[in-house]
């Protein structure tokens, strides 16, 4: 994440997301997958996957490893953190998140006027 200034938006989509599961969400224009890890935090990165932009939504998620593979070409990522893990030299943006007690889910989009969206061609 960039240190730009962030503008704050409810995600309805991700409210009463159970633990261990993930959404697709449009947020301010934005394709954003929103993660509900088993321990209860959230985390949020660029919806689709920064090889060939396949939804990453329709992916294969394994909840306990905490793994994402992408169901276009096979590639996988860590959504603890975002990192890939092949390959390994490919990141996906993540934005801030914000969970409330009371169920709400907002996600920071930054106002900075870039693209939110990491690519990575080949590995």
């Amino acid at each position: 994440m960039n240190d730009a200034p962030v503008q704050w938006f409810d995600v309805p989509e991700a409210e009463g997301l159970w633990e261990g599961d993930l959404v697709d969400a449009e947020v301010a224009g934005e394709q954003v997958l929103v993660v509900h890890h088993l321990d209860g935090t959230f985390s949020a990165y660029q919806g689709a996957c920064p090889h060939q932009e396949f939804p990453l939504s329709y992916g294969k998620w394994d909840e306990e490893a905490g793994t994402l593979t992408c169901s276009g070409h096979g590639w996988e990522f860590d959504l603890n953190s975002g990192a890939g893990i092949n390959p390994s030299g490919c990141r996906l943006y993540r934005y801030p998140v914000r969970a409330t007690d009371g169920g709400a889910v907002r996600i920071g989009i930054p106002r900075d006027g870039e693209s939110h969206y990491n690519r990575c061609r080949e590995a």
